[in-house]
């Protein structure tokens, strides 16, 4: 029975598809990037926003938790206090510091969703994203 081989790369053949394959990853995840492509809008009337608009209402009487971790919700349930949203990619106002608030309760420790409202510090302006800061809505 005869076999055959396969023909081997070179060094350089090797490195240079690595290198491609590299940047093809690279390339890829900067187009596709959400936050880099994020729109904000300043007003809310889309699909979500009075449940944005009334967890804002709760995690205000809560007195806005900035620490990240789960906090005990209205009704026997949780939500998450997401801790500083950073603003990386400047969609929202720059120089403010911004925390993030989950939209939708859950029993705590469940798996979170996309939903989050943003709340600057500073002026108090809040910010309902439905996609995880893809969009953002001013409430």
């Amino acid at each position: 029975m005869l076999t055959q081989r396969r023909p081997r790369l070179s060094w350089a053949k090797r490195f240079a598809v690595l290198v491609a394959a590299v940047s093809s990853v690279l390339s890829v995840s900067v187009l596709y990037s959400p936050a880099a492509n994020a729109a904000v809008f300043n007003s809310c009337n889309i699909s979500g926003c009075s449940a944005a608009a009334s967890a804002n209402s709760t995690w205000s009487s809560l007195g806005y938790p900035t620490s990240r971790g789960w906090v005990n919700w209205p009704g026997g349930r949780c939500s998450f206090a997401g801790g500083e949203f950073y603003n990386n990619d400047g969609q929202l106002p720059s120089g403010d510091t911004f925390y993030e608030y989950d939209v939708y309760p859950r029993g705590c420790g469940a798996h979170r969703d996309a939903y989050r409202i943003v709340v600057d510090s500073n002026t108090g302006a809040v910010w309902y994203s439905p996609n995880h800061y893809t969009d953002f809505y001013q409430l």
